[in-house]
């Protein structure tokens, strides 16, 4: 029972296409300008190569990073991967507010203790004591799984007094 999985989020497919498609083109459109209409200065020519090249990259990242699901169960928040993004253990709170740093559709969990930094663009990332999870992914799973997160903490803080 420990491993049943209680929520999940995962990004939907026309959002997943809509970002991957977005960045690509992004990327396409600054190399082809940089190749075709170049600056009159170099240093700008290379600027436009290099952020065409880091979009396409992030294009790449985030249809890798999207093809996966974020997973909670009583003991982790993991990703079908089978990365552990936390342990409940290590989860403070829950923030769903509108006036948090937080992903589009998503939520914010602060931990106790720092984490290395990780970045699945779409789906997650954890900075230090923060994790966010959402991007391209619904708000009704991200809600859901906020609101299962918030009470399984308000239980084990009850539990522990």
């Amino acid at each position: 029972m420990k491993d049943e999985v209680l929520a999940t989020v995962s990004a939907s497919t026309p959002r997943r296409w809509l970002g991957v498609s977005m960045l690509a083109a992004l990327g396409g459109l600054l190399i082809y300008t940089a190749l075709v209409r170049p600056p009159a200065v170099i240093g700008w020519q290379i600027f436009l190569l290099a952020i065409g090249g880091i979009s396409l990259w992030g294009a790449e990242r985030m249809y890798r990073a999207t093809a996966a699901r974020v997973e909670l169960t009583r003991e982790v928040l993991r990703v079908t991967t089978g990365e552990i993004i936390a342990p409940l253990a290590h989860i403070s709170s829950v923030d769903r507010s509108m006036f948090v740093f937080k992903p589009s559709n998503g939520f914010i969990l602060r931990l106790n203790t720092g984490a290395p930094g990780r970045w699945a663009p779409g789906l997650w990332w954890r900075f230090g004591r923060r994790v966010g999870i959402g991007g391209v992914t619904p708000g009704a799973q991200s809600k859901v799984m906020a609101d299962i997160l918030a009470v399984m903490l308000k239980e084990r803080d009850e539990g522990a007094r």
